[in-house]
């Protein structure tokens, strides 16, 4: 692939004629890289002729100066160019995307909190640091070089979260001077604060919206008549929080507002096409309320999003609607790639089961006067075994955990009394003397709005009554990797424990893990960590991608926290998300 693309006027033009962006949302690390492909295929399939795609900088620096998996974006790009498809680059350093901090490294806000998205010099000299290594690569890919990158974002929907024109300035002329010679965007919603937040002189303006278009076009319109009207982010669906709902948006809706947005000769990127799934601990949070500072609302491991493309790549109904309105709007379908083939139901009978206490490291843990954060004791998300001692001889009041982040299961002298939750039951009565210990589980953190770069474990502290307990050892418990030692049977009675099962295959296909009669945890098949569980729902199944598969005896590990085991796992050929 070869040319140049560029904006003239209102209009994109794409070696030198007219061009109309027909883009679908693509996320290389919620898919796995064998099944890349397949899901770029699709998008052709659908009419579509660029994918999109965020960088996730916590998934690539997981600590400082640590940079890994550079390889999957340029493979992806690479890829992306094979299958006839521009893309546009999105890299952040921020993302939102229901994305573990908005992609921002954890080690990172953690250091800078509220000077986070700003010109603060400590924060910047890590993010030119990260893109300093980052930039390259996809400098190598723009059109203008004869490759296949055709728009880089300039941060994400700034004007949700701030005013800093000098830090949004920063990052523009990083991209240039680091070699980006394609034009550069910002994309935030329709709104005059928005706007006026989030753009950048000389810089293209994008839109975000779900509905509406003639309404949002002309906001755009209002704020730069020069700009030709794009829609960076087509809500064409939603994702799911634990505890909600599952949503889902009707096909001929979503189909309608598509076809009112190319009917105005506007370009479009749908959000998403192909969802993926938040495998490991990588899904966000949100918290609720109009201002975004109330309950916690962590978001499922599925990322299905209701989107024309489900979590596995299938077509659904959605697809078919919005591939007629493309094709009615210019754009050239592709042929259909067959779908990855599927294993058939089956039930794995539980072989092992020891205590959650298998997994935790030797040795005699971190020793604190107060509980330390997650980010003290450089993890970033697992479970952290607090342990204190309460004295005595002293009647039973209420233990209660101050800024729990974001559940902890409360044990007694090594007897298990409760489960806390960040918002919901805070404290339990406890007599001393006693041994307390907290296994504290984060869920995702917050990744869009103002409580951005928030920390995990216990905040405040742990009180009896009014008085702070102090003394504390921490042990922290990694789930990536794991590592088990499957001695000594745990019983009924034992609280959390972990779980074996075996799976037999010919051939490895996808497929997907239920858990009926299970309560709460993580799954992990030879070594990967599929995602969270929780029998809240609305999720009720795991996607088991067949790559992760190979032909013979395979290892299925769940880790139950609530106790509520079951004596099986099934593999069940079909999602069940709500």
């Amino acid at each position: 692939m070869s040319g140049t693309f560029t904006v003239t006027g209102r209009r994109f033009v794409r070696n030198g004629a007219r061009h109309r962006i027909l883009a679908g949302a693509a996320h290389y690390f919620r898919t796995h890289p064998a099944q890349w492909t397949h899901r770029l295929r699709m998008l052709r399939a659908m009419g579509l002729n660029t994918v999109e795609t965020y960088v996730p900088w916590n998934w690539h620096e997981p600590r400082p100066g640590t940079v890994r998996r550079l390889e999957d974006l340029e493979r992806f790009l690479d890829e992306s160019a094979a299958c006839g498809l521009d893309v546009i680059v999105r890299p952040g350093p921020y993302i939102c995307a229901e994305w573990d901090n908005g992609g921002l490294p954890a080690w990172l806000t953690a250091r800078v909190g509220r000077r986070v998205r700003t010109a603060d010099p400590d924060y910047l000299r890590h993010v030119d640091a990260w893109f300093d290594r980052l930039l390259p690569v996809v400098a190598r890919r723009q059109i203008t070089r004869g490759g296949t990158v055709v728009m880089v974002q300039v941060e994400n929907e700034y004007g949700s979260f701030g005013s800093d024109a000098a830090y949004l300035r920063h990052l523009a002329d990083g991209l240039t001077a680091r070699g980006i010679e394609v034009p550069l965007c910002t994309s935030d919603g329709p709104e005059d604060h928005m706007l006026t937040g989030g753009s950048v002189p000389g810089v293209l303006t994008t839109v975000n919206f779900g509905s509406d278009p003639e309404g949002a076009f002309a906001a755009l319109a209002a704020w730069r008549p020069q700009d030709p009207p794009m829609c960076m982010e087509f809500w064409d669906g939603w994702f799911d929080h634990w505890g909600d709902r599952h949503v889902a948006r009707d096909p001929a809706d979503a189909a309608g507002v598509l076809d009112r947005i190319l009917a105005a000769g506007a370009s479009v990127n749908l959000y998403m096409a192909h969802g993926g799934t938040n495998f490991g601990t990588t899904a966000g949070a949100n918290l609720g309320g109009e201002h975004h500072d109330g309950a916690y609302q962590p978001t499922t491991t599925s990322y299905d999003y209701d989107a024309p493309i489900d979590e596995r790549g299938a077509p659904t109904a959605k697809f078919w609607r919005f591939r007629e309105v493309i094709e009615r709007h210019g754009g050239v379908p592709g042929d259909l790639p067959p779908l990855p083939p599927l294993l058939p139901a089956a039930r794995l009978a539980v072989a092992d089961t020891v205590t959650w206490r298998a997994a935790l490291p030797s040795g005699g843990g971190a020793v604190a006067p107060v509980p330390p954060t997650f980010e003290e004791l450089g993890l970033d998300h697992g479970l952290v075994l607090y342990r204190c001692t309460l004295p005595g001889p002293r009647e039973a009041r209420p233990l209660v955990v101050d800024g729990l982040h974001d559940r902890a299961h409360v044990f007694v002298d090594g007897r298990p009394v409760a489960v806390l939750e960040r918002d919901g039951r805070r404290s339990v009565d406890v007599a001393g003397p006693a041994t307390v210990e907290l296994l504290v589980e984060s869920m995702g953190r917050v990744n869009y709005g103002p409580r951005l770069g928030e920390s995990k474990g216990i905040l405040g502290g742990v009180r009896h009554e009014r008085q702070y307990v102090h003394g504390f050892t921490a042990h922290p418990l990694a789930l990536d990797p794991l590592d088990v030692r499957w001695t000594g049977a745990a019983a009924p009675g034992d609280g959390p424990a972990f779980c074996r099962a075996w799976l037999d295959v010919e051939d490895a296909a996808d497929t997907y893990v239920a858990l009926p009669g299970w309560g709460k945890g993580y799954v992990w098949v030879n070594g990967v960590n599929l995602g969270r569980f929780w029998d809240r729902g609305p999720q009720r199944t795991l996607y088991l991608p067949g790559p992760l598969l190979h032909a013979g005896r395979n290892e299925v590990v769940v880790l139950e926290l609530d106790g509520r085991r079951a004596a099986t796992v099934d593999l069940v050929p079909g999602p069940q998300l709500g």
